[in-house]
């Protein structure tokens, strides 16, 4: 990087610039309720407020601007009446829209003013059918508008007081009118995004940034208006706008704020859509090396290993992606479900890794999760005894998650969202048919984790080879045991730890239960229709249920003692002995992967050493291509180092930029809460 990048970064890492944010707390919801303003009024006048008391800051040697300065956005509801709304309803997480991704690039082209116009011709039309409701929510548009377009004009007068000419000539065009220039589009990008943050929405991803930014790079290249050095030193300062406000967005832990970047991958047609701006990226996350923007990297039948080697150099850094998303799996699963072929080729990845549609999609792809381990604990008590032989077992697994999946899905009725002005203003529909995006969109489909996949089916393979294959064990022993975490078994734990078959060995034994239960997972859920019309996808992924479903139940027929943490996302039990890495995709690539396509990467921790050469990062590279060809759908590699990780857990101040892989998301490591850096430390001890 460059000697004025490079300060931006020191600056941010140095977070001199939080010496800027108010300490003044803003609170309007009690005004509000007196003023029996209307959820959509409320949101409105919140962003109008919180717009208003932004202060502009022009850090020095920035061409890309806007730094928060209020740091909490205040509540729309009393403490009150958020109670009464709880009461009555189910609320997803904070209760806002979040985890979508927007149309920023109709936007960013067409620019404010012209937006302002297709809302006075929908505000017509409302006038014309009497809607009352869709006037009250063009109108907030209207008054949205105002509102970024007046922040941006005081901080062009900021800079041109600071002597930063060049952003201020930018702010006098974007965001009123159509970005002309790559900077332009970034700068526009930072007002948008910026603004989505202030408004209350939170995980607000990014999106294919390679496919909608690339025509204002082309050109200014082709043109002679930037050189490639110049643009690849704007493409650095981007990522570094995410990575300035990222302590004020909302997540389980610090880092966990959705900012995520989708790269290459096919067009609408099928054709490869990877260009010079993914390439770009690559480099400058590998450059900078900072958490943000989360690189996800689509990857198909024909990309090139060179593509490969790029992202493996990345891996190299320890950042914890990019994430490969394989085209050939997810885009025919993604049909499957319902979506149209041109909408599939155009998915984007969530926060951490569930598919979703830009600028269409209204799906809750982490609405709830299933536990697989839950569900074996529960049939090992109920009806191990009972059984006669394994197979009824399994009847009873699969009767255990049909009504377990009815049980958590029963929950998600009278879903409540507060409304989402400006995320409504990046969806077209929204302005074409004057109604808020929380009430939905063109696909409306909930997305459930599966968590543990790995310790059930290591479990029911004990079961069966020691219950009723060899009959080594009784039932009521196997019980009793897992009852008594083993103590007092422990002859038993140590077969279970070393002997019993363990997915991740290309063992068909255990693979094919595990093929079986995703199966399972994907049939129990055809044919569920959300309240909102939308169907319910079964996926690999974790989340933060790793930890949390751990602590449902004791001790684990597979050897797993009470307490210990399951595998995050779609991985092997913690502490398996495994064979090597090609087995270990060869198991994980035999389920039909295509039917759980709601997403969860297939996770390898590797460590540090693996890199030591450029041979090594091409046989990484090589490994990555060949769990896309076996069919893999999503892949995520993490470079560990053990001795590095128990260091800075006891010395935290001397690794305050050692950034970690956590679960679809990457961290600093020392700002993680010590239960998320025990299960790191752990996986990385069984790295190969």
């Amino acid at each position: 990087m460059n000697d004025r990048i490079g300060r931006i970064l020191e600056y941010i890492q140095s977070k001199k610039h939080h010496s800027f944010r108010q300490s003044v707390k803003l609170d309007f919801a009690t005004e509000f309720e007196e003023r029996q303003l209307s959820y959509t009024e409320r949101a409105v006048e919140r962003l109008v407020r919180v717009l208003d008391a932004e202060q502009p800051v022009i850090l020095q040697d920035e061409r890309i601007v806007f730094t928060r300065t209020v740091s909490e956005i205040p509540p729309l509801y009393t403490e009150e009446e958020w109670e009464q709304i709880k009461a009555t309803h189910y609320i997803h997480e904070a209760g806002a829209v979040c985890n979508v991704c927007p149309d920023y690039a109709t936007t960013i082209r067409s620019g404010l003013e012209n937006r302002r116009q297709e809302i006075s011709d929908s505000l017509e039309k409302c006038k014309a059918r009497g809607d009352i409701e869709g006037q009250v929510f063009l109108n907030g548009l209207f008054r949205i508008i105002d509102s970024i377009e007046d922040l941006a004009d005081r901080y062009a007068e900021k800079a041109r007081e600071e002597g930063n000419f060049q952003a201020a000539e930018v702010l006098q065009h974007v965001p009123r009118y159509g970005a002309r220039t790559f900077l332009e589009a970034l700068q526009f990008f930072r007002i948008l995004h910026f603004t989505l943050w202030c408004s209350g929405n939170y995980h607000n991803t990014i999106g294919r940034f390679d496919q909608y930014m690339f025509p204002y790079l082309e050109e200014d290249l082709a043109s002679g208006y930037l050189t490639e050095e110049e643009a690849f030193e704007l493409v650095e300062e981007f990522f570094l706008t995410f990575n300035r406000d990222s302590d004020l967005y909302p997540g389980i832990q610090q880092g966990d704020n959705g900012q995520s970047l989708v790269l290459g991958g096919t067009d609408a047609q099928g054709n490869d859509a990877y260009n010079i701006l993914s390439e770009m990226c690559l480099k400058a996350s590998m450059e900078l090396k900072v958490i943000d923007p989360k690189i996800n990297l689509r990857v198909h039948k024909d990309t090139p290993l060179s593509i490969y080697e790029l992202g493996s150099m990345l891996t190299k850094e320890g950042l914890g992606f990019p994430q490969y998303s394989n085209d050939d799996v997810i885009i025919p699963g993604l049909v499957q479900l319902g979506y149209d072929l041109i909408d599939a080729r155009n998915y984007v990845v969530a926060a951490c890794w569930e598919f979703i549609i830009p600028g269409v999609g209204m799906d809750i792809p982490n609405i709830g999760a299933l536990s697989f381990p839950k569900v074996v604990d529960t049939c090992l008590h109920r009806d191990l005894a009972k059984a006669t032989n394994f197979e009824e077992l399994m009847e009873s697994i699969e009767s255990e998650i049909s009504r377990e999946l009815q049980c958590i899905t029963s929950r998600f009725e009278n879903i409540f969202l507060e409304p989402a002005p400006v995320m409504s203003l990046l969806f077209k529909h929204c302005v074409d048919e004057a109604r808020d995006i929380s009430l939905g969109a063109k696909y409306n489909n909930y997305g459930l984790h599966g968590t543990g996949l790995a310790v059930a089916a290591d479990s029911l393979a004990a079961i069966r080879k020691y219950v009723f294959d060899s009959r080594h064990i009784s039932a009521e022993t196997f019980m009793e045991a897992v009852d008594a975490d083993f103590k007092g078994y422990e002859t038993l734990l140590a077969r279970l730890k070393a002997e019993a078959p363990k997915m991740g060995n290309d063992d068909d034994y255990v693979d094919s239960i595990a093929c079986e239960l995703l199966e399972i997972f994907a049939d129990s859920l055809e044919g569920m229709r959300n309240e909102r019309g939308g169907c319910y996808r079964a996926g690999t992924g974790s989340a933060m249920y790793y930890l949390w479903h751990a602590a449902e139940i004791g001790a684990s027929p597979n050897g797993r003692r009470r307490g210990e943490p399951l595998p995050a996302n779609y991985s092997p039990s913690l502490g398996v002995r495994l064979k090597g890495p090609i087995s270990l995709i060869k198991s994980f690539t035999k389920p039909a992967l295509s039917r759980v396509i709601n997403g969860g990467p297939l996770t390898i921790e590797l460590q540090d050493s693996v890199f030591r050469n450029e041979e090594a990062v091409r046989k990484v590279a090589m490994l990555v291509r060949a769990f896309v060809a076996l069919g893999g759908h999503q892949l995520q590699l993490n470079t560990l180092n053990k001795d590095e990780l128990l260091e800075a857990q006891s010395n935290p101040e001397k690794y305050r930029n050692l950034i970690v892989r956590v679960w679809g998301w990457s961290g600093y490591f020392v700002e993680l809460d010590k239960d998320y850096q025990d299960h790191i430390i752990r996986r990385a001890l069984i790295a190969p």
